[in-house]
């Protein structure tokens, strides 16, 4: 079993990641309603205002998941979240994600805030691994990935269609040996 039930206060130069506050709720509303979140995350149109008012109330409270805010240190502002969730005690392993909203975007925030994120999970936690899956249409996406260490395991084809065109997902992996690497400069 894995305790994640202290939930951290992560510094960066760009962005804190922290557990989330009531005051975020507006924020993270637009980050889930913004058409391009929509689109990338292979959303459905059911948004579900107080389901999601609960579910942000809740996270703080999770022992077995890790929820955090990505907020922009200069503004003070909600920009998105990372979250690991789904263990695996028999690999040692966890899913993760990330979400930055319109606010966030081409700022590197997406970049740090994962970073900031695996450093934490791999020198807190007995993980082995992450797992994450990605649309093959997320181009910006896949590089924050790939520069955090993750590789491509294996392909889903056609997990999703979009506006009349099938999308690959791609699913990736970032193991401790190798996330040793990445932050050893190998």
């Amino acid at each position: 079993m894995i305790d994640l039930s202290s939930k951290p206060h992560i510094v960066g130069e760009k962005v804190i990641l922290r557990p989330f506050l009531d005051e975020d709720i507006p924020f993270i509303e637009e980050c889930l309603k913004d058409p391009e979140v929509f689109k990338l995350t292979g959303s459905t149109d059911d948004y579900d205002e107080d389901a999601v008012v609960k579910w942000y109330m809740t996270r703080n409270d999770q022992k077995g998941r890790l929820d955090l805010a990505i907020v922009d240190k200069g503004l003070n502002v909600l920009v998105g979240e990372v979250v690991a969730n789904l263990y695996q005690e028999e690999k040692q392993s966890m899913n993760f994600r990330v979400l930055i909203g319109p606010r966030g975007r081409d700022l590197g925030f997406g970049t740090e805030a994962t970073g900031l994120f695996m450093d934490h999970l791999f020198q807190n936690t007995k993980l082995n691994q992450l797992t994450l899956s990605v649309f093959d249409f997320n181009p910006r996406a896949k590089k924050v990935y790939e520069k955090a260490g993750f590789i491509v395991e294996s392909i889903d084809k056609q997990e999703l269609e979009f506006e009349g065109e099938w999308i690959d997902s791609i699913n990736m992996v970032l193991t401790r040996d190798n996330w040793l690497k990445i932050r050893k400069g190998d």
